[in-house]
């Protein structure tokens, strides 16, 4: 009987840059054309005209709520905001472990608990309904773990959650333990709106691969917030904003970023993997910073302009821009966030893609199992005897 060979390995590019894994319809991100999209509406267009909680529906039940819809959903997340009395008491000892690094951090062990408190159960055990109910529980409750994680770890007393505040004023509200300004807590929400999804990123693609294996969703969430804390993904909003405090004033602008770029530095908060062109989530939040004001915001902008102009005299043909990170840092520190919680507010809000990618991955009964290319030393050699 004559064998059959298996098919040449398909080479692709490093990162699988480019590579359709799947297909979806949650959205997409147009690089090309500094355009990106929830289902069939424009996300900026959704940051700049609905809530956080009208784009929650929309990915969670494909279609934007309307006025009594909208009512019950916020009714039902302000309810699964609250801790448990044990997953609280065991805040402290979290806050305090990861006292170095950080909420985020925290967040990957009070999720865990989170999910083993909740009993849930492998999204291959499941049906629909209840996967979607389990992922608007996680959805709810990380915020609230992430402000309570954050104040512990300043020394404070958490702040609870209101079930009369909208789910970017309670965020704020928990965070600052401060009623929250509405002008803030709208350029807050839009951030967060922003970057609710965007196609296929480490974090998103981590949380679906674990899906793929019929896992929690608590285990798929903690593994894409474990991929997003990495500085080359969501770890670089501060990092952006630190960069404006070591340029310091305008005079200093050109050289400092001349130094960087000849020495073969990344420029924080500049430069992206899709867009060839203006990231609409800057052009988007720097509108919102602008609207806000300040000598911050002035800086800011003077130090993109030179960025930009610097960038494309030393790196002729490439598109380099200001990408979500850059004006993100400007406008959360603007609105009261301190810096150690930008990357965890990101978080807060991506949380909601990542579940909205899981559920659609669990509807697919195919496991992710990509292959490498072996380059170490031939094989097989002879096994060395044991040393005595």
């Amino acid at each position: 009987m004559p064998t059959v060979s298996s098919p040449a390995p398909l080479d692709v590019p490093r990162g699988l840059k480019g590579v359709i894994v799947t297909e979806t319809s949650l959205g997409d991100v147009r690089g090309g054309e500094g355009f990106y999209h929830y289902r069939q509406y424009s996300a900026v267009e959704l940051a700049r005209t609905r809530s956080f909680e009208d784009v929650w529906h929309l990915l969670f039940h494909g279609e934007l709520p309307n006025a009594a819809e909208r009512a019950a959903f916020a009714e039902r997340i302000a309810e699964l905001r609250r801790l448990s009395p044990d997953l609280a008491a065991a805040l402290p000892a979290i806050a305090r472990s990861g006292a170095l690094s950080g909420p985020l951090a925290g967040l990957r062990t009070a999720l865990s608990l989170f999910g083993g408190a909740a009993g849930l159960r492998p999204l291959y055990d499941i049906d629909a309904d209840r996967r979607r109910a389990d992922a608007l529980a996680a959805c709810a409750v990380v915020p609230t773990l992430l402000a309570a994680l954050y104040r512990l770890g300043q020394g404070w007393d958490p702040v609870a959650p209101r079930d009369d505040l909208p789910h970017a004023a309670n965020y704020l509200y928990m965070v600052t333990g401060q009623e929250p300004d509405p002008a803030r807590v709208r350029a807050i929400e839009q951030y967060l709106i922003s970057t609710i999804d965007h196609g296929f990123n480490a974090s998103t693609f981590t949380g679906r691969a674990i899906a793929s294996t019929g896992a929690d969703l608590v285990a798929c969430l903690v593994g894409a917030v474990g991929a997003l804390s990495g500085p080359l993904h969501g770890g670089a909003p501060s990092r952006a904003l630190d960069t404006l405090d070591a340029i310091g004033t305008p005079d200093r602008i050109d050289g400092w970023v001349r130094d960087r770029v000849l020495a073969g530095e990344r420029i924080m908060g500049f430069g992206h993997p899709v867009y060839r062109t203006e990231d609409p989530r800057s052009r988007m939040l720097r509108e919102i910073a602008q609207g806000i004001g300040g000598p911050l915001v002035d800086f800011a902008v003077q130090v993109e302009e030179r960025v930009e102009a610097i960038l494309a005299e030393l790196k002729p043909g490439r598109e380099l821009h200001t990408n979500v990170e850059f004006y993100a840092g400007v406008v959360m520190e603007l609105c009261g966030l301190p810096r150690a919680m930008f990357t965890p507010t990101f978080a807060a809000a991506r949380v909601v893609g990542w579940s909205a990618n899981i559920l659609e991955q669990a509807e697919d009964p195919k496991i992710i199992r990509p292959a490498a290319r072996y380059v170490g030393p031939p094989p097989p050699r002879p096994v060395p005897a044991a040393l005595d």
